[in-house]
């Protein structure tokens, strides 16, 4: 069901003007999206997106109980490989699925981007280069 879902999602929102930021798919029926567009998202586009999927997600015969749809917040995930070209140079925030040799597990760095699939992220002046399999989640860190 999961393929089938984010594949109608990639397929929808792009004409809708947004992206698709992250699917969730819960146990209880729920379906949550996470979309943003640039200038960010407000209210009335969660609306008008969670309007349309309810009604394609019938039309598809998808079946779901619930249906969240929201932004993904000032410390978005970083999913796609341009997600990391796009937001090179902003603070982020890693967590490891393995630690490194020093026992660290997160991080907090800048984001230097992605070269050949891995992530480049400068910790306390230390250039690290980590490869996609190695990271279970980076998240935009909000600065204030």
């Amino acid at each position: 069901m999961a393929a089938n879902v984010q594949s109608v999602l990639d397929a929808t929102l792009p004409g809708l003007g947004y992206e698709l930021v992250d699917l969730e798919l819960a146990q209880n029926g729920l379906v949550r999206v996470f979309i943003d567009k640039p200038g960010g998202i407000t209210v009335e586009d969660c609306v008008t997106v969670s309007n349309h999927l309810s009604r394609l997600l019938m039309v598809e015969e998808i079946p779901y109980e619930r249906l969240e749809v929201s932004s993904p917040g000032l410390d978005r995930p970083l999913t796609k490989p341009e997600d990391f070209t796009r937001f090179a140079g902003e603070k982020v925030r890693l967590k490891l699925r393995m630690p490194l040799p020093d026992k660290r597990k997160k991080l907090l760095g800048t984001l230097i981007g992605l070269e050949d699939g891995a992530v480049v992220v400068d910790v306390d002046g230390e250039r690290l280069t980590l490869p996609m399999a190695q990271i279970d989640k980076v998240r935009l860190e909000p600065q204030f």
